[in-house]
């Protein structure tokens, strides 16, 4: 497959239409990314004081707690679709939109169900984030991405450490408790929209803005297997974040850990996927192999995981290092979707592949960790099963360590 002929590049200013300065585009990137996480990572450190809030029983605890996978998975599949009729500049706008009113709402709702709903509308807003961003990067820049995807990355993790960290102090500090950790993050949203509104309205009506999602050649992503390869690399490590998540601030307070120092460690852990976001796409880049890599994300989670099993209350800070080491998994898997393709139309394709598909898979794993601590009520067969996934990922990765493109699998299949 070729570059579509209505990408005019320019060099230096890592964007490529005329209608998208540099300087807004990073703007724009930088802004979606730290917000595109707060409304899952911040729910993890106050989990307690919800469910006590709302009255919620552990099994709803457990359905909230993978309702970021779902969603992600669910509304992520549609992103492609809604590109081509509104434009991917406009439905990343609409999903910022979501993002806003639904966090916004469940801080305010005294209902289980509509509590539910708004957490369900805020995720499905940043699916549309997760899915269209990398695709509108790689039409975008000059480089294939890898300067915006590192800022991307990295803010990703950043909006994510962040918000864990600040959720149970706002939770102690405010009147509103909870609903002032949660509800901080719809208002902060809004300095996300606004760029991308005006992006929005400088392309609107550009042929190519729709025509982005679109292949002329529509083959199965399942025929590509580089793309299954990273759609199981994806969804393993999104499985073991959305249950760091959800669940690793309580297995510390299980532990003996306060709420705010639980909270501090799981910062901690989220926190050092910025140097991974920083450092991946270049890496990427660069290698020959990511195999080395591949096989240090698998060992690192194992190591993590037996740590949490046998001493968690004993260093637990080095616990959080080890596994938020294993994070740089998530970065690199994100990067690669830009970096195995190269028409920003397979880019879109791909991201409404394997996205979508992982996050389903992501989302079993935190509501069976709900439903296993409920029945043994303990974390000893949570822990060992999180262990195992560690060899099931690096096993995907090691299939996507070297440079191929899933353009060329679709183009033999």
């Amino acid at each position: 497959m070729t570059s579509p002929p209505d990408q005019p590049r320019r060099r230096g200013s890592g964007i490529g239409r005329d209608g998208v300065g540099a300087g807004l585009a990073l703007l724009a990137v930088v802004l979606i990314s730290v917000n595109l996480r707060p409304g899952a990572s911040s729910l993890g450190p106050v989990l307690a004081e919800v469910r006590a809030g709302l009255d919620m029983s552990p099994g709803t605890a457990g359905l909230v707690t993978a309702l970021p996978g779902l969603c992600f998975g669910a509304f992520g599949a549609l992103a492609v679709g809604l590109a081509r009729r509104v434009g991917m500049t406009a439905g990343i706008s609409l999903g910022l939109a979501a993002v806003v009113v639904g966090l916004v709402a469940r801080a305010t709702t005294s209902s289980v169900a509509l509590f539910l709903l708004a957490t369900a509308l805020a995720l499905g807003g940043m699916a549309l984030g997760n899915v269209l961003v990398p695709a509108w990067i790689k039409r975008h820049a000059h480089d294939g991405g890898v300067r915006l995807m590192t800022f991307y990355g990295s803010g990703l993790t950043l909006g994510g450490a962040v918000a864990a960290a600040l959720a149970a102090p706002v939770s102690d500090a405010s009147a509103l408790g909870w609903r002032a950790a949660l509800g901080v993050w719809g208002v902060v949203a809004v300095s996300a929209l606004v760029p991308w509104v005006l992006i929005a309205r400088r392309e609107h009506g550009d042929p190519a803005d729709h025509r982005a999602g679109a292949s002329s050649t529509p083959v199965s992503l399942w025929r590509s297997p580089t793309a299954v390869a990273l759609t199981a690399l994806f969804g393993i490590q999104a499985m073991n974040a959305y249950v760091q998540f959800g669940w690793l601030p309580q297995i510390y307070r299980d532990a003996g850990l306060s709420a705010t120092y639980a909270g501090v460690l799981m910062s901690l852990l989220t926190a050092l996927g910025i140097v991974g976001g920083l450092i991946m796409p270049t890496v990427i880049a660069r290698s020959r192999t990511l195999a080395p890599w591949m096989v240090a994300f698998g060992l690192l989670v194992i190591t993590g995981y037996a740590g949490l099993l046998l001493a968690p209350a004993h260093l637990p800070w080095l616990w959080a290092v080890i596994l938020g080491l294993s994070g740089f998994a998530f970065p690199t898997a994100i990067a690669l979707i830009t970096a195995r393709s190269r028409d920003p139309r397979v880019t879109a394709q791909l991201s409404g592949f394997v996205q979508p598909v992982g996050y389903v898979l992501a989302a079993v794993g935190p509501f069976t960790v709900g439903i296993i601590r409920d029945l043994t009520h303990d974390w000893t067969l949570v822990l060992i099963l999180l262990m195992a996934s560690g060899v099931l990922m690096t096993l995907a990765g090691l299939r996507v360590s070297t440079h191929v493109f899933v353009d060329d699998e679709l183009d033999r299949s």
